[in-house]
């Protein structure tokens, strides 16, 4: 008992420390810049406080509960040796989380008006939550193959390009964006375990090279269908009429409205049932292929479901103190800087809160654990986190830019893509899967709800920009730098490392 208190003082300890950089940007322009001491100060410390103990209590979870459930599953199918059962094991889970994702349904209602109807709102959901499910199933069967993921991760991105030139400009910025909103924080730490346990399990696999990348499907294959569906209705398919209070509901719904949060006891209880639901596909999927396929109990059972409670209550703990601390002084931050006009502080607070955002979130933490396990410590979880934050610092404040000047987002995007294969061509074959993944672990609980207030708020508050269509696309930004980044990041690794060695073969 002891022992657990420490280890769980430990997490919090270190949870305290990734707010930090949070707390300082808010701090600074919030005093600096607004000038103003928020009127729910008391609340905003109580929330970051509950945020805190949410994110201990997570990464315990994932320690105990979902790391080693994963990974078991990925082993017992690989000594099944059924494909088949495999495959749709990987397809069902990633179908199963995408389809009730939150984020997910609040760009799928946006949708429905931006299309002015020709987009309907479930049919858009079941589009992203089969092109994961298909990135899952595809993604495992490369691992089984042992094929290259830079022969897939270009190839997507060449169709995604390919496809951009023929979908109508009101999709392109959504379809980018729903690249980024299906990564949720308990699938991520799910599917690297999954792909980390097969690529162990299998003879002639590198867990570090083969067992990432699942994640980079995920985040690549939605780009490609929700363009591909927007093609179809825009040129196949009549518009419905769309009544001005979806419009309305949909538009209020959208806005980044400090005065809005009233969090009542009603909200934290719905929290909770969310955050259960949300958990609930994950789980019945799990417990269904181990029993009923697999025919094999679970191992150290009450501390998986320990586990899992853990995870629940940290998710449920984080969502809850995010609401009651954060997002309320960080999109009242984000419109009063808009207001302003200062389009510097703009670029500033968009990189900053990228970086800080990108710090604390969850799914990038899970994902850094497990990298700097399987590289056996070479690749340092705060390194990676930190070269991961600074991309996403560098694309939203790049994309808050380009919202600003009004250039077309696709030519932004096409153009980082070039420099994504051209960096993958030069950077260590080891660290380019965990750079694929960086990219679509950046997008999730804390930071798409920032960014999405920032991107809403510049759009609201310039002149000709329309908040429903240049509204979208920062989150597109978040996820693509990264992947340069970390990329960058492995090349001058590799050169350091030669370099020294070179000299060290002189002097001997």
């Amino acid at each position: 008992m002891n022992e657990s208190l420490k280890i769980f003082a430990g997490d919090l300890k270190n949870a305290f420390k990734d707010l930090f950089p949070i707390i300082v940007v808010v701090a600074l322009f919030q005093g600096l810049i607004i000038q103003a001491v928020p009127d729910n100060l008391v609340s905003i410390v109580i929330g970051l406080t509950i945020v805190a103990i949410g994110l201990a209590l997570f990464i315990r979870g994932l320690e105990l509960g979902i790391f080693p459930i994963g990974e078991g599953l990925a082993i017992d199918f690989a000594r099944k040796g059924s494909t088949f059962w495999l495959l749709i094991f990987a397809f069902t889970i990633g179908f199963s989380t995408t389809v009730a994702e939150p984020a997910l349904i609040a760009i799928a209602d946006k949708a429905a008006v931006i299309s002015n109807g020709l987009i309907d709102a479930f049919w858009l959901r079941m589009t992203v939550a089969l092109s994961v499910g298909f990135a899952i199933a595809l993604g495992t069967l490369r691992i089984l193959l042992g094929h290259p993921i830079a022969y897939y991760i270009i190839s997507g991105y060449i169709l995604v390009v390919i496809v951009t030139f023929f979908a109508p400009p009101e999709i392109i910025g959504l379809a980018y964006d729903s690249g980024g909103v299906t990564t949720s924080t308990v699938t991520v730490p799910l599917v690297a375990a999954l792909g980390i346990g097969l690529a162990s399990s299998i003879k002639g696999r590198n867990p570090a090279i083969d067992g990432f990348g699942l994640i980079a499907f995920a985040s690549l294959t939605p780009m490609i269908f929700v363009q591909v569906y927007g093609i179809v209705v825009y040129n196949f398919m009549d518009a419905p009429a769309v009544t001005q209070s979806v419009i309305a509901a949909v538009t209020e719904g959208g806005k980044s409205v400090a005065s809005t949060y009233v969090f009542s006891a009603y909200d934290t209880f719905m929290a909770l049932v969310d955050t259960i639901k949300d958990v609930a596909p994950i789980i019945i999927v799990i417990f269904f292929f181990q029993y009923i396929i697999i025919k094999k109990p679970v191992a150290h059972l009450p501390k998986i479901v320990t586990g899992i409670i853990m995870v629940v209550l940290g998710l449920y703990a984080f969502i809850v103190g995010l609401e009651m601390g954060l997002f309320p002084i960080g999109e009242t931050i984000a419109l009063q800087l808009t207001a302003m006009g200062n389009n510097l502080l703009i670029y500033l607070f968009a990189f900053l809160i990228g970086f800080s955002t990108t710090m604390a979130e969850p799914a990038l933490l899970a994902i850094a654990i497990k990298a700097e396990e399987i590289t056996e410590g070479n690749l340092k979880q705060n390194v990676l986190r930190m070269v991961v934050a600074l991309g996403v610092a560098v694309g939203i404040s790049l994309g808050a830019y380009r919202l600003v000047s009004g250039d077309p987002i696709h030519y932004y995007i096409i153009a980082g893509y070039v420099m994504v294969i051209i960096f993958t061509y030069f950077a260590p074959k080891d660290i380019v899967p965990i750079a694929y993944d960086s990219g679509g672990v950046t997008t999730s609980t804390v930071t798409v709800p920032l960014v999405a207030a920032l991107g809403l708020g510049l759009a609201e508050n310039i002149e000709g920009r329309n908040p429903l269509i240049d509204g979208f696309g920062l989150i597109a930004f978040a996820s693509l730098f990264p992947m340069l980044t970390v990329m960058g990041y492995g090349i001058f690794a590799e050169h350091k490392k030669n370099k020294l060695d070179h000299s060290k073969g002189e002097t001997s």
